[in-house]
């Protein structure tokens, strides 16, 4: 019955977490004991601690199962329609092409913040965030990346109402560098 409830809304090598998993009707017990036995039959595996996929076969039979972006980006990040965070700091300023910097940790912000983070608020918030420390992001001139701005700006629709809406969630030199 588990396992139906689990192929019905899992893909293969989707990560599965256990946190979702305990909002069906089954004890914290009886589903640890039910996972533990769908992944002594091969049906499920661990990728880590609460954390379990459909195995997916490749064409050489071995398998494949979520990476570590996909697992943080599932937790923190969006799941289906849902959105609970956004790329930030040399993460960001690299994805849309204002840093040539890349990472080496991987900034992300998640619904632990004062504004709660939706499908409707993400791009405006992830925008703010940047602008907050954009100084420590770019590689050029304010001039050469503000294209840059504007194209993101214009892909996601962003308002200037949109931004007075969060704006006082910021510092005022975020401000600044959004107008």
């Amino acid at each position: 019955m588990l396992y139906n409830y689990i192929k019905t809304h899992y893909k293969r090598a989707e990560p599965i977490f256990l946190s979702d998993l305990l909002r069906t009707n089954i004890t914290e017990p009886d589903l640890n004991q039910q996972l533990k036995e769908l992944c002594e039959k091969g049906l499920l595996q661990q990728y880590d601690a609460e954390v379990y996929f459909i195995p997916k076969k490749t064409t050489l039979n071995s398998i494949i199962g979520p990476n570590a972006d996909m697992v943080a980006r599932y937790r923190f990040i969006s799941k289906g329609d849902d959105v609970d965070g956004f790329y930030a700091g040399n993460t960001f300023a690299n994805q849309i092409g204002i840093s040539t910097q890349v990472p080496q940790v991987i900034e992300i912000v998640s619904n632990n913040v004062s504004v709660p983070i939706t499908k409707e608020n993400v791009y405006v918030l992830q925008m703010l965030e940047l602008l907050v420390k954009l100084d420590a992001y770019l590689d050029c001139s304010y001039e050469e990346n503000r294209e840059k701005f504007a194209e993101y700006i214009s892909i996601h629709g962003i308002t200037k109402s949109d931004v007075e809406l969060y704006m006082k969630e910021y510092p005022k030199s975020t401000l600044k560098y959004y107008y």
